[in-house]
């Protein structure tokens, strides 16, 4: 349906209200992409680094060689 303006009335999907509101966001579908790519580089950096710091993957290991110390239990 469509209105005197030329704009949609009546009941719309809700993937075409978020697409609306992404573009008038200026988030097109390249930007999207490279969002993306970039949290899931983030979460392969940060899972890597944990890796690292439990000493179960291979690589240089950048913890100072600190050993744990005793802890006496009561």
């Amino acid at each position: 349906m469509a209105g005197a303006d030329g704009k949609r009335t009546g009941t719309r999907k809700a993937c075409c209200l978020v697409s609306e509101i992404l573009e008038e966001a200026g988030l097109d579908r390249e930007k999207a992409r490279q969002l993306r790519r970039q949290v899931l580089e983030g979460i392969i950096l940060l899972c890597r680094w944990q890796l690292e710091r439990m000493g179960d993957a291979p690589g240089p290991r950048s913890g100072g060689g600190r050993k744990a110390r005793p802890v006496k239990l009561d």
